[in-house]
């Protein structure tokens, strides 16, 4: 293939992505990495024309990428990024067919994701000093994490009006520019009330620039998302866990509590900002074990 095509389809699909998609800038520079990948591949098999492209290629392909020692998640992007980029050309008139639509491959099992228990999360919720301005701060950014279920860097991009008390619910910008809203509880409102109203202005004294950011650090600039990290690590020494405790860990606690508690699996995938079904049904894994143990534990007939 001409070296000019190659540069004008991979643009076009590039803009396709990010205009169309509203793709985020690091999952494109996936795209492009993976797509410059296989036309490398193409050139150095002296396959100049995409309609060449075919089950035959494709498998060669593939035992190029295996010889690499490539993992298998990597070569399910590549295989994905691919099916996208000819689906895009097909649609576009640029390609006959999609010669990746017949290409499957088995994924790696998901691992079943770890949660907290409740009488874990309430040690955390008992650590902070309500006192002081870091401790208020901290409480409210516990009570945020679990109570919403949002990502970590979504927690560290919220900013002051994103917070609507009179109904409840933060905006929040995830993952892809996609933007939602999340309700909070009482318990969260509180804590934020309080932050807001004391720990945060002193804080922001501490700095000689106002920030926007929701959450300070003791400079008074906006915490970052390992200063988040930290705070969380140090919460977990304070109330003597022998569990890892990680942000995201509190996004699955936050979804497994949810529908351990009977909440619908839709309900939680909006709540998640997860875009497929699929991506929250992992956590039904862990709720069937729950269930399951209710079961053994609560029917007569159930044990001996």
């Amino acid at each position: 293939m001409p070296e000019q095509n190659f540069v004008k389809y991979s643009k076009a699909f590039m803009e396709y992505l990010q205009i169309e998609k509203n793709v985020s800038p690091y999952t494109i520079m996936f795209y492009q990495k993976d797509i410059e990948t296989f036309f490398a591949f193409l050139k150095r098999e002296s396959i100049h024309e995409l309609e060449q492209v075919d089950s035959t290629v494709i498998r060669l392909f593939l035992t190029q990428l295996y010889e690499e020692q490539l993992s298998r998640k990597s070569v399910s992007r590549k295989i994905s990024s691919l099916r996208s980029f000819f689906k895009f050309l097909e649609r576009e008139g640029l390609n006959t067919g999609n010669p990746f639509s017949l290409i499957t491959l088995p994924k790696d099992k998901k691992a079943v994701p770890t949660f907290l228990y409740k009488e874990e999360m309430e040690k955390l919720f008992e650590v902070s000093d309500l006192t002081t301005p870091l401790g208020q701060r901290n409480q409210a950014l516990i009570e945020i994490l679990y109570g919403t279920g949002i990502r970590v860097s979504e927690c560290q991009g919220i900013s002051l009006k994103d917070i609507d008390f009179s109904i409840g619910t933060i905006f929040i910008r995830g993952k892809g520019n996609k933007e939602r809203y999340v309700p909070f509880g009482r318990f969260a409102e509180i804590a934020l009330e309080t932050y807001l109203n004391e720990g945060r202005k002193i804080l922001q004294e501490k700095s000689k620039n106002e920030f926007d950011a929701l959450f300070l650090n003791a400079k008074g600039t906006p915490l970052t998302a390992r200063g988040i990290r930290v705070i969380l690590n140090k919460m977990v020494d304070d109330a003597a866990l022998t569990v890892h405790v990680h942000p995201h860990k509190l996004r699955h606690t936050f979804a497994t509590h949810m529908l351990n508690e009977g909440a619908d699996l839709r309900i939680v995938q909006e709540l998640l900002g997860h875009e497929s079904l699929s991506s929250t049904q992992i956590y039904t894994h862990v709720t069937k074990d729950y269930l399951r143990d209710v079961y053994m534990k609560s029917h007569p007939r159930a044990k001996d």
